[in-house]
């Protein structure tokens, strides 16, 4: 088998955080900067495209997802126990919007994004990374929450397809992309099916995004690289390799998005790992020759 290409150029550390658990890339144009955050630190950072003009929020528990809203001012985001609404500008706490009431003591949420429609889709999964309790919801408004059952340990992504009828969602623990057919207009899941299974060399799946082209970009965690593949028959395209083990998402930004941005994690590395990994929990960026996709807004 012919080898993916590898990135032609070097990646590049613009923010050597040292986050315990980097997750939640969003490049918000409307901004021209990028939010991301570090979930077991409780913290939501924000950067311009070269790491400058840094920001950052504390929080009382785990933020861990986010999307920008449509029609008003700052963010939905997914706080360990729900959706809420954040305002960066104000920075007063955030208030909870929906706390779906289903979700087991040891959960918490965990990835997630809008899709076409304005939808925030967002994962949970199981504290310990053990027990099958991850689920995904459909949230649309505090009355219009929709519960879809995954029995996955720990819920990543989700991705859909350009053309919105195919929906990615990972199995990271089992190291399993999965792909659904997607029912745009309902928001519906069906023909559940195994998509791409990780080798144990490659580590395990988590973030993911589309370019512009179509190809899914899936990071590997504890696999030091994120992969491009065809989103019909999971082919790899291209791989990108980073200085870190723990890589954990991805989004394209930039002014013409043509930056990839990843993010990284340091959590239960042991000593002698962080000292050969001194950029873990860093965040990354990478130019791109084909540009990526703006991430929908909630609402």
């Amino acid at each position: 088998m012919t080898a993916a290409p590898r990135a032609m150029h070097a990646v590049r550390c613009i923010w050597p955080a040292e986050a315990q658990l980097g997750e939640g890339t969003l490049w918000s144009v409307r901004e021209q900067a990028l939010y991301w955050v570090d979930i077991l630190g409780k913290r939501l950072h924000r950067c311009r495209a070269d790491g400058s003009e840094r920001a950052s929020w504390s929080f009382d528990e785990e933020i861990s997802a986010l999307a920008e809203r449509a029609s008003g001012p700052g963010l939905i985001v997914t706080l360990r126990r729900g959706f809420a609404r954040f305002d960066p500008a104000r920075g007063t706490p955030p208030a909870y919007l929906h706390q779906p009431a289903q979700e087991p003591g040891a959960n918490r949420f965990n990835d997630g994004k809008c899709d076409a429609r304005g939808r925030f889709w967002g994962g949970t999964m199981d504290f310990d990374c053990v027990a099958p309790t991850g689920a995904f919801y459909m949230y649309e408004s505090s009355d219009r929450c929709a519960r879809h059952e995954l029995g996955f340990a720990v819920t990543n992504g989700p991705a859909w397809s350009l053309d919105g009828r195919t929906m990615f969602i990972n199995d990271t623990v089992n190291g399993s992309v999965f792909a659904w057919d997607f029912d745009a207009d309902r928001g519906a899941l069906s023909n559940r099916r195994l998509w791409l299974r990780y080798s144990p060399d490659d580590g395990l799946p988590d973030g993911m995004t589309l370019d512009a082209q179509g190809r899914l970009w899936i990071a590997h965690w504890g696999g030091r690289c994120v992969t491009a593949h065809d989103v019909s028959d999971a082919t790899e395209l291209q791989r990108v390799e980073l200085p870190v083990s723990q890589v954990t998402n991805v989004a394209f930004g930039g002014p013409d998005l043509r930056t990839l941005f990843i993010s990284s994690a340091r959590v239960g590395l042991t000593p002698a790992q962080l000292e050969a990994e001194p950029l873990a929990g860093g965040l990354f960026a990478l130019d791109m020759p084909t540009p990526g996709l703006p991430a929908a807004l909630f609402g």
